[in-house]
């Protein structure tokens, strides 16, 4: 089994898991290796170090992680947080499953009315259908025409990965 750190043009970062390197290769030349973010099939292979294993009987630092997963910054007294390329791109790989697993709770919790999103959202506010929480598709003006009318709209752009199940 291969596990190879992937990117598209737009700098998004996930993995892929094949049976060999010409597995990869061959999935990469026929289009099938996509990113599950932007659907870009321009992927790129990315250095990645080998997990070594620490020694037992090396010491170790004291570690200011939290049991939240935060680090504790108190002791830095103003001084600047630098991050290396390493933190960087786990930090970034956090923030994107943090998006993901909020997207489908998003998903999850609320009913798509595709196109009809625009005339729904007024039924439900003008009680004119029960109230719930919605998603689908509109232009911008008409976006903007439902906030002028009082009611709340997020927009989200529309990745080919959140259109049917997350990833």
């Amino acid at each position: 089994m291969k596990v190879y750190n992937l990117a598209c043009p737009l700098d998004h970062r996930f993995e892929g898991w094949f049976a060999s390197e010409e597995d990869c290769l061959s999935q990469q030349e026929r289009g099938m290796l996509a990113c599950p973010l932007c659907d870009s099939t321009e992927i790129t292979r990315m250095p990645s170090a080998p997990h070594i294993a620490k020694s037992s009987s090396i010491k170790t630092e004291p570690s200011t992680a939290l049991s939240n997963g935060s680090v504790d910054l108190s002791s830095l007294n103003g001084d600047v947080v630098a991050l290396t390329g390493r933190d960087h791109s786990e930090l970034e790989a956090k923030v994107q499953a943090a998006f993901l697993k909020g997207m489908r709770e998003l998903m999850g919790r609320s009913e798509d009315v595709g196109n009809s999103f625009a005339d729904e959202a007024r039924k439900i506010h003008y009680k004119e259908s029960p109230e719930r929480s919605i998603r689908g598709q509109t232009t911008l003006d008409e976006a903007e025409a439902l906030r002028d009318e009082g009611i709340e709209v997020l927009a989200v752009p529309l990745m080919p990965a959140l259109k049917n199940t997350l990833q």
